[in-house]
């Protein structure tokens, strides 16, 4: 038995698999705030509520046995609902 037999790729796993962890992975990769206070709130507030979100789904599959394709587009559809409001963080190039 080879490594790649042996372990799970992303592209051996079930498409529901699959489809949950692009929808935790797109929930929790938010950019990064720009440089004043009310981007860093909103960034921090945005976050938050994703992670509350993912965690609820995943509790929902791990304790409560709810189908993931299903559950993956629950979450999808609320991180829609939660778009990036804030000014994102940018790099000038450190142009001065």
């Amino acid at each position: 038995m080879n490594k790649r037999t042996a372990l799970a790729y992303v592209d051996s796993l079930p498409e529901p698999v699959t489809a949950l962890l692009r929808a935790v992975h797109d929930a929790l990769d938010i950019p990064l705030p720009g440089l004043t206070d009310a981007d860093e709130h909103a960034y921090a507030t945005l976050l938050a509520r994703r992670a509350m979100e993912a965690r609820v789904t995943l509790a929902g599959i791990l304790q409560d046995g709810h189908e993931m394709g299903r559950c993956a587009a629950t979450l999808r559809a609320w991180t829609i609902q939660a778009p990036v409001t804030y000014t994102p963080w940018t790099n000038d190039g450190d142009k001065r």
